[in-house]
């Protein structure tokens, strides 16, 4: 929607000054100016919203998976990131000791068959004599992703595989940064160990370290190999692998769906650099890794196929799966040789929705799953419109899938929002990344198109570039406007996901994403907080509503209503953004409901703003802009409230039906953050 011009107001001895960009968004509007909300909050004239409608995307991007949600501590943990030749770039293992003690290589001598890489350590001192090692021994060490966190009082699984020609005596230990100080440590001794062996070994940590690293040490001489070692704190949510801070983060936003694992980590610069789901299931110690070449990083891809799946069930998200569909960046398989890739996802399929005595369904089973997933959604392919073979390709995918799975519904890379589609889709992918003043416009894209045909599935939206700084109160806002458009048209918007998802601060490769961590601490951008405000919209009964502003590119606003299912209370919840630089009066008027349904005692207003646009979180202030909620002062089928510049405002307003019983409301918390 193009901003409307300013009306020239001409008043007697008024200074004009200039403004900012950012000063100006509602250039049009007088101090205090007033604005009309009507709303029919009749369900009866409503409209449901998809229980779909606001979920998460996840990509391997920014070590938001290996290094960040998936709980391994090691980097590197087979040594393959240098690539299948010796020899092979190790990093960020190191050698710990005089180098003259120890010959560190790799060679091919593991005995997994998909990582055939190991470490070989040749220690050239012993135990006593003329050249005895130093106290303590020497070895390697490796210091994770940018530091360990260990925490006091925890425990933690090292396993490791070991073989030598000899008996070995390591030392295993959890010290800090430097290795002067040991956490925890224990002594794995073997005297038979020619062939590969798994040791296992549980550290109970007595003082923690955010920075901490994994030691392997020995005094004696001789060689040993290492592969596939790993160290994983015992208390992952369900045991299943995912870090609970992080986990925490993504569960606060109840999605109703989950899209994974990518975005361009699915399609990879070149096609030999794809993620190929059955690379990445079956023992942790099997899986060969890969290169994401787009982000130009190592994942040893603990976090494959079945752990998304399991993720979205632990969230109690609908999965959506995007797969490859034989095209990268860079190169593209024809039409004619695709069927290969179509067996492959036909296969994944069956991996996720096979029964427990299906080929694929029973390695899900071996895993510890027997039960199928509820897998309902696929994206064939990522951004691929444009490429040359992607139509044909595409066509190939539809047929075999919903021959054998017809409930699949399946996601088009090409837009239909403007024009309909040249091929059959269930939904078709939209994404977009732009200024704030355009994000915030685009509310009103989905205004006109069809109500029939294929549903949009926005599954990449965010404000980028200098609006968003690393995460803006700016951005936020024109992020919360545009899903309100999205919400008032979700008829035909059937999901809508940010990204990124996540960034490991020590490895920025976008700007911004919603939540930001490093190994020990977390906190979420104004963008993060601001789909706080859409959490009960799933589900929900979109009612009518109908705003009345001069001019009125500055606000937006929606009404559901919606019952919450921890005290089963219904609300009728109004939600307005104010992307304008003055306050506006909001005068609502609520038809609909019955004679003096809405109630004072358990109404809540929440507030997301800041003093500066510009305004971000960090580690130091982790909700310097984060929601505010408060008590009601007034409610009434006509109200007065009062909207603050620049803010994102929701009014949650308590309906008391016929079966509602009033309850005790805690008036002594005048203010919480949520």
């Amino acid at each position: 929607m193009r901003s409307n011009r300013a009306q020239p107001i001409i008043l007697l001895l008024l200074l004009v000054g200039s403004c900012s960009l950012y000063q100006c968004y509602a250039s049009g509007y007088d101090a205090n100016q007033t604005a009309w909300l009507f709303i029919n909050a009749s369900e009866a004239s409503g409209r449901k919203i998809p229980e779909t409608l606001f979920g998460i995307f996840f990509e391997e991007i920014n070590h938001a998976g290996a290094g960040g949600l998936w709980a391994e501590l090691v980097s590197n943990r087979g040594f393959e990131a240098g690539g299948p030749n010796t020899p092979s770039n190790i990093d960020p293992w190191s050698v710990l000791g005089d180098e003259s003690l120890l010959i560190v290589s790799t060679d091919w001598s593991s005995c997994f068959d998909r990582n055939k890489i190991a470490l070989r350590m040749e220690v050239l001192c012993d135990v006593g004599g003329a050249n005895a090692c130093p106290v303590g021994g020497v070895g390697i060490y490796n210091p994770g992703f940018w530091g360990m966190n260990i925490e006091q009082g925890k425990t933690y699984k090292v396993v490791l595989f070991v073989r030598s020609l000899g008996s070995v005596n390591i030392s295993v230990s959890l010290t800090g940064s430097k290795g002067l100080q040991t956490l925890a440590s224990a002594n794995i001794i073997a005297t038979d160990v020619l062939n590969w062996t798994k040791m296992e070994v549980l550290l109970e940590a007595k003082t923690g370290d955010p920075n901490s690293r994994l030691q392997l040490m020995t005094s004696r001489k001789g060689v040993i190999w290492f592969d596939q070692i790993s160290v994983m704190p015992l208390d992952t949510y369900k045991g299943h692998g995912f870090r609970n801070d992080l986990f925490s983060m993504l569960q606060d936003l109840r999605p109703g769906f989950i899209r994974f694992p990518g975005g361009c980590f699915v399609e990879g610069d070149w096609l030999r650099n794809a993620f190929r789901w059955k690379e990445t299931i079956g023992p942790w110690e099997e899986r060969p890794g890969h290169f994401g070449d787009v982000w130009k990083y190592w994942t040893d891809d603990g976090l494959g196929h079945f752990e998304f799946l399991q993720l979205a069930e632990d969230l109690g998200a609908a999965p959506v799966w995007v797969f490859n569909n034989g095209v990268s960046h860079n190169d593209e398989v024809d039409t004619s040789s695709v069927l290969p890739f179509v067996q492959e996802i036909l296969d994944g399929l069956e991996f996720a929705k096979g029964d427990a005595q299906s080929k694929w369904g029973s390695v899900r089973a071996a895993m510890g799953h027997p039960e199928p997933f509820d897998l309902r959604y696929v994206a064939i392919g990522n951004e691929d419109c444009g490429k040359k073979n992607y139509r044909g390709n595409y066509l190939k995918f539809y047929a075999a899938i919903k021959h054998a799975y017809p409930d699949i519904k399946i996601i088009s890379n090409c837009d239909g929002s403007s024009q309909p589609l040249d091929h059959p889709a269930d939904f078709y992918d939209y994404h977009i990344y732009s200024s704030a003043k355009t994000v915030f416009s685009m509310a009103h894209k989905f205004d006109h198109s069809s109500r029939t045909g294929p549903k949009a599935f926005v599954s990449e939206y965010a404000v980028t570039g200098d609006d968003a700084g690393k995460g803006s109160l700016l951005a936020a806002l024109a992020e919360a406007g545009f899903l309100i458009g999205l919400e008032r048209n979700s008829d035909v918007v059937e999901m809508a996901s940010y990204a990124p998802l996540f960034v490991n601060t020590n490895d920025r490769r976008w700007n911004p994403d919603a939540i930001v961590f490093d190994s020990s601490q977390l906190y979420g951008t104004p963008s993060y907080w601001m789909q706080h405000f859409f959490r009960e919209s799933n589900g929900a009964i979109l009612v009518n509503s109908t705003l009345e502003a001069n001019p009125s590119n500055s606000l937006i606003a929606s009404a559901i209503t919606w019952k919450n299912p921890e005290d089963n209370k219904n609300y009728l919840r109004v939600k307005v953004v104010n992307f304008g630089s003055d306050t506006v009066i909001l005068k609502i008027s609520i038809d609909g409901l019955e004679h003096n349904s809405l109630q004072l005692l358990g109404s809540t207003k929440t507030v997301l703003t800041s003093s500066n646009l510009m305004d971000e979180n960090s580690f130091k202030e982790p909700k310097k802009v984060a929601p505010v909620k408060t008590l009601m002062d007034d409610v009434g089928k006509d109200m007065e409230v009062v909207l603050s510049p620049r803010s994102f405002t929701s009014f949650d307003l308590f309906r008391k039906t016929d079966s509602t019983l009033i309850e005790t409301f805690d008036s002594s918390i005048q203010k919480s953050s949520l």
